[in-house]
């Protein structure tokens, strides 16, 4: 059969065509080389690499490190001489429980947050013609009262509590200061919101027994006490000896709702600066936390802008580092007693390994 020249090569060019057409569908269904395929993550390597980095972590002190999901599965670490066993002082990480304790005076109403100083103290000296007669036990929770002196007796173990509280609102008399405008970082606002929970009950005659009966009532510090600089004359705001698994233990009862109502907890997340004075957290690592009622709320950057917290924790000056992460509900600490004013070295060892955490905590 005779097939014309012209006829032959328009065949040939429908043949490839169809060549050319099949080819491109075919590679089509083909992954290109270059796409990640999914690979389900592992704890346990991730575990792995958290404990390496705590392994190669340079720091001045022993430490143990703690995390905790909302499964209770944790990962532990201790270095040298440390133990979640090792008594430590507490420095500023008692605030966090102070607060609580007085919460807890407060939701059972002995309390009111709105009460004064003057309302359950009769030495209080500041008279109603000041500026600080007006704070409330809110603006002492918050560190908002005003009272920024703070006077010698907060560290000498021989003074009384009771006319140390009286000393504080006798140097800070007249100071002009309006409570609820600034946030300063002192011992003195926690120190007379403790005094006025123990007036306020009646019952008691010490933060001593007032502690001793949240002891009993929540099961928790066990091995723990207030006793700098003494038993008698305890700093509210960074007296306590305490274990890394007696704070373990109160950050997930406090997580938990089982200390304080959920209401209650959300009064002492609220955030209550509106300008700040003294911040050791801007002065330490240069970025903007807010506070609650004893516990920072932390904001990563140099200008507070966080529309929402994700971590609220309450370091120590020993470079103990509670902390709670409100998004994903986990918990830990880093348990150390370091030099004075070393809270960054604390922080820094969590911030080494804190995106590791994360994913950890993520991983199912």
């Amino acid at each position: 059969m005779y097939i014309s020249r012209s006829c032959l090569l328009k065949g040939i060019v429908y043949l490839l065509l169809v060549i050319i057409i099949t080819s491109c569908f075919l590679n089509k269904k083909k992954k290109p080389s270059s796409e990640v395929i999914p690979v389900s993550c592992s704890k346990a390597n991730i575990r792995n690499s958290i404990v390496t980095i705590l392994e190669s972590i340079t720091t001045e002190t022993d430490f143990s490190f703690y995390v905790e999901d909302i499964n209770g599965e944790n990962i532990t670490y201790n270095r040298g001489g440390s133990t979640l066993s090792t008594s430590y002082e507490s420095a500023s990480t008692s605030k966090w429980v102070s607060a609580a304790i007085i919460m807890k005076q407060v939701e059972n109403g002995f309390l009111n947050l709105l009460d004064k100083p003057q309302d359950h103290l009769t030495s209080w000296s500041i008279n109603s013609g000041e500026e600080l007669y007006n704070m409330t036990l809110t603006d002492l929770l918050s560190f908002n009262s005003g009272l920024v002196d703070e006077p010698v007796c907060l560290n000498l173990g021989i003074a009384n509590f009771e006319n140390c509280v009286n000393n504080i609102s006798n140097s800070n008399t007249g100071n002009g200061k309006i409570p609820g405008q600034e946030f300063y970082y002192s011992s003195t606002h926690m120190q007379v919101a403790g005094m006025m929970a123990v007036k306020a009950r009646g019952d008691i005659a010490s933060w001593q027994e007032l502690f001793s009966e949240f002891q009993t009532e929540t099961g928790l510090f066990a091995n723990s006490n207030y006793d700098l600089p003494s038993v008698s004359n305890p700093r509210l705001a960074g007296g306590m000896h305490w274990t890394g698994n007696d704070y373990i233990k109160f950050l997930r009862f406090f997580r938990d709702n089982t200390i304080l109502s959920s209401s209650s907890k959300a009064l002492m997340l609220t955030d209550r600066v509106l300008s700040v004075g003294y911040s050791p957290a801007f002065e330490a690592i240069g970025e903007d936390w807010h506070y609650g009622f004893g516990l920072w709320l932390q904001c990563p950057n140099a200008i507070f802008n966080c529309s929402s917290i994700e971590y609220i924790s309450s370091p120590g000056a020993y470079g103990a580092y509670p902390f709670i992460n409100l998004q994903h509900n986990f918990f830990g600490i880093v348990a150390r007693q370091g030099a004075l004013g070393t809270f960054r070295n604390g922080f820094a060892v969590y911030q080494a390994v804190q995106e590791q955490v994360e994913q950890w905590v993520k991983c199912k």
